[in-house]
């Protein structure tokens, strides 16, 4: 792809974010390229909505971000808006979405602005919602939420979509949407529906329906699956539920996740990627389902997941396992796929 602008995403908190920041400032001048640092904010300040950061940056057909996993998501947040690609540069401690280290930055924009690398897609979540999401101004004092001041709740692009369906809401997760319970001393209740049939009535710290890329993150904290990227799912999973039943639930991307607060229950708080983006009332219900778009993700090298999983989450081989001798190559790299293999996913180079 031809790059015409940039957007930077930069973890300000990281010294060496802030000198590759500066690499892909000099890399954009080089390349007569327009670079803007956007999804910034001071002390004090309102954050903007997806659309005003895109807007004010200019429509960057590519965001960078540098820093980790989520840094990644802040920009994702802008790519998704615009169907930008995003490029993530790894300096985090995770690093399941980031793509490159720090040191390669000006290696990989000119693979990306020569078309030599690839471009990934990855699962959207967006909502519906039975009213308007909203946000007490009081409640940033009181929660102290994230690092930095809270997203406006998400715009309702069409006032006149409402009644039983509910209201559109502009927002998309990378990773999941959570409900979760907004006092210690009391957890949430909820009914949760499965392309409108009810699934069981929870109670809950919390519930959250992820992608699959968003499975290795709260969801998998929370005890969910380890799922695919590449694959097509909507993963339920509830966070120390008081009941017997406290396994996730994979649906298919085009079974609509309801989730609806009890008439008895407190209230409850509703995040995006983590970022808080309004309270729901007893009797108020969210619908969390696959969104149409798709996040763009630039890949150089095919993905190696697994491998990335390994040493990611520092797996580690059974003792008896290790006992019984060393695992060799699955399948000879050197030699050439077979006819029925060829259609599957097999990573140059890809071991046990």
């Amino acid at each position: 792809m031809t790059v015409k602008r940039v957007g930077l995403v930069v973890h300000r908190g990281r010294p060496e974010a802030v000198a590759a920041a500066d690499v892909v400032i000099a890399w954009c001048a080089d390349h007569g390229i327009a670079c803007t640092e956007t999804d910034v904010w001071n002390v004090g300040e309102q954050r903007h909505s997806a659309r005003e950061e895109v807007d004010a940056a200019g429509h960057p057909d590519l965001i960078v971000t540098l820093g980790g996993d989520g840094t990644f998501l802040r920009g994702a947040r802008l790519a998704a808006e615009s169907d930008a690609v995003v490029l993530g540069v790894d300096l985090g401690t995770v690093g399941f979405l980031t793509e490159v280290p720090a040191a390669e930055v000006r290696r990989a924009l000119d693979a990306v602005h020569a078309g030599r690398a690839r471009v990934e897609t990855r699962m959207l979540l967006t909502m519906r919602a039975s009213r308007r999401l909203q946000l007490p101004q009081e409640m940033e004092t009181v929660l102290c939420y994230g690092r930095g001041p809270m997203l406006p709740p998400p715009v309702v692009p069409d006032e006149s979509d409402q009644g039983g369906w509910g209201v559109s809401l502009h927002v998309r997760a990378v990773n999941d949407v959570v409900v979760e319970k907004l006092v210690r001393d009391r957890q949430v209740a909820l009914g949760v529906y499965i392309s409108g049939r009810l699934l069981a009535s929870y109670s809950a710290d919390a519930v959250l329906v992820a992608t699959p890329t968003g499975s290795t993150a709260y969801s998998f904290a929370a005890g969910g699956p380890v799922v695919s990227p590449f694959a097509e799912a909507v993963v339920f999973t509830p966070v120390a539920p008081h009941m017997t039943f406290n396994r996730s639930v994979v649906a298919a991307p085009d079974e609509p996740i309801g989730l609806r607060v009890l008439p008895h229950s407190g209230r409850a708080a509703v995040s995006v990627d983590g970022q808080l983006r309004g309270l729901l009332d007893p009797g108020d219900w969210i619908g969390v389902f696959a969104a149409e778009r798709r996040l763009r993700v630039i890949r150089l090298a095919p993905t190696d997941f697994y491998g990335r999983l390994r040493d990611r989450m520092g797996l580690t081989d059974a003792p008896a396992a290790a006992a019984a001798g060393d695992p060799a190559r699955l399948w000879p790299a050197s030699e050439p796929v077979p006819a029925d293999l060829q259609h599957l996913r097999l990573p140059p180079g890809y071991d046990v």
